[in-house]
């Protein structure tokens, strides 16, 4: 019956089934006394050895891959303009890692050098990048300061077509760290809105020591500011070491020697500085050193820093310290002022300042004014400077329009304010021409001592109203002129010089600072509240 039995389930049973049974069946004849085997020949039965079935070999299980969600983008003031997502893990600085130089990149060393000393991680210049390093590459043909900068393998390569945008990519990935401890997988593509972004210091006013300025560089690096503006000639001090005029210099200065320190640091971290002798106002400095070439008024009046621009020794002097100056500082701009020149703010100028009026008219002819002996003073420096091949700037009310002679068309207009007698809206610049950058003193000027009705900026103030096309006022100009709106900078003014300390001010500057960066690398609006955006710059600028 067993035998029978078996043969019946064979017709439904699989393979291990059968093997199984037939064990189970020999094992149970064994056990009654019943035959264990089929039959011998003879009728005898023969014994049957039991046989051993091997377990079934285990169904192979995978190893699970790990799933990682798609990345966001990295966490930087400012924001990147584009970051495409990707799955995986991302790079965070190991000691196995470090930071190369692709082929024909060797001018990118002390963008790595740096990068490797923030990130704790070896440098180890022109090599094949391996596992868990950062890669930093010339070559494409991206815009000026542009960077693309991929996280794929377990490695990062940073890729520009100027050394400009391959640190600014530096400083992405170096605030991602900072931010999160990690750069997110995917890439990043990105690059600045305006070509000048920056912060200008009244150093004339009040003595700031070369650490400090080197510190403000050095921030500015990191949020991808591009241009230091020092004013270092006023009323008040005259602040960089002279060897042509050493008579105007103040005791407390910046000596020639602290100043190439300050443009080598500059020059590395990629940020321009603009130097500024304003004049003919704002020479009280150089008056002290030469009252005679005070300017003085029909009543007797010395206006302060005012020289008489009809006295050729105000322009020799000027000339000889430009020529100084130009020497030292190999930037690609210079600053000459013209701003505030207070023969000018006066109703009737040729009434107020006769000997002016006589000057313009004879250099001039009959229809000559003071405004157009202003214009041609603005001109005649502007040709010191230009064989220098810098481009040339000037305050917007240094510019006067309806005279015999006008300012020369490559001066850049710095708009600062539309509180000055006669005030030209910006589209007067704009509309015929001339390329601009903004300085709107609503917005970016940080006046110590908050004189004149000039409150401290704030950061949120200019992070959630202001934009580059927003140059007097909170009315942003025509969106046509864009292009002509070059960038934008913070002005610290030191009018009440004593009214905050070195540390104060750069406390003061830090938040504003960083929301213009925001603004003029993306003018658009943030993604991020001022509550988030404030926090992460307290993390990562």
């Amino acid at each position: 019956m067993m035998r029978y039995s078996l043969r019946c389930s064979l017709r439904h049973s699989t393979r291990y089934a059968l093997a199984t049974a037939v064990a189970l069946a020999t094992v149970a004849a064994c056990s009654n006394g019943s035959p264990s085997g089929p039959s011998s020949p003879s009728g005898t039965s023969a014994s049957a050895t039991p046989t051993r079935i091997p377990p079934p070999s285990p169904t192979p299980t995978p190893t699970p891959t790990k799933s990682y969600p798609l990345s966001s983008a990295p966490r930087t003031v400012p924001s990147v303009r584009a970051h495409e997502a990707a799955r995986g893990p991302g790079w965070k600085p190991a000691p196995t890692g470090g930071v190369v130089l692709a082929a024909n990149s060797e001018g990118l060393a002390d963008e790595g050098r740096l990068l490797a000393g923030e990130l704790g991680i070896p440098y180890r210049g022109a090599a094949a990048a391996g596992p868990g390093d950062v890669e930093l590459a010339l070559g494409g043909t991206g815009a000026p300061e542009s960077y693309t900068l991929t996280v794929t393998g377990g490695r990062v390569r940073i890729a520009g077509p100027d050394e400009a945008g391959v640190f600014y990519g530096t400083r992405t990935l170096k605030q991602s760290v900072k931010a999160t401890g990690a750069m997110p997988e995917g890439t990043v593509t990105d690059r600045p809105a305006k070509p000048q972004r920056g912060l200008m210091v009244d150093i004339a006013r009040k003595y700031f020591t070369a650490a400090w300025l080197e510190d403000r560089i050095r921030e500015m690096g990191d949020l991808k500011l591009n241009q230091l503006g020092l004013h270092f000639s006023d009323d008040q001090g005259f602040r960089i070491e002279s060897e042509s005029h050493p008579e105007v210099v103040s005791r407390a200065h910046l000596t020639k020697a602290e100043v190439r320190r300050i443009l080598a640091l500059a020059a590395s971290r990629h940020v321009t500085v603009i130097p500024e002798i304003d004049s003919p106002g704002h020479l009280g400095a150089v008056i002290a050193a030469h009252p005679d070439l005070q300017l003085v008024s029909a009543s007797g009046r010395t206006p302060r820093g005012t020289v008489d621009i009809s006295n050729p020794d105000a322009a020799k002097i000027v000339d000889e310290l430009l020529r100084e100056y130009t020497r030292l500082f190999p930037g690609a701009y210079w600053h000459l002022g013209g701003d505030e020149y207070v023969a000018l703010m006066s109703r009737n100028p040729e009434a107020s300042y006769p000997k002016l009026a006589r000057a313009a008219v004879a250099k001039y002819g009959p229809s000559g004014r003071v405004q157009d002996l202003a214009t041609g003073w603005l001109n005649d420096r502007a040709a010191v400077v230009r064989p220098t091949g810098k481009t040339l700037k000037a305050w917007n009310d240094g510019f006067f329009t309806g005279g015999v002679v006008g300012p020369d068309k490559d001066l850049e207009v710095e708009y600062w304010t539309g509180r000055e007698i006669s005030a030209r809206l910006p589209v007067s610049y704009l509309s015929a021409g001339r390329k601009v950058v903004n300085l709107n003193d609503d917005y970016l000027y940080y006046i110590l001592g908050e004189p004149n009705r000039f409150p401290y900026p704030t950061g949120r103030r200019i992070y959630e109203q202001w934009t580059p096309r927003v140059l007097r006022g909170s009315t942003p100009v025509p969106e046509r002129y864009d292009p002509q709106i070059l960038g934008g900078r913070l002005a610290v003014w030191c009018d009440l010089s004593r009214a905050q300390t070195q540390a104060q001010v750069a406390a003061g500057i830090r938040l504003p600072l960083a929301a213009l960066a925001q603004k003029v690398w993306d003018p658009a609006t943030p993604t991020l509240t001022w509550e988030r955006f404030r926090a992460l710059a307290g993390k990562v600028a």
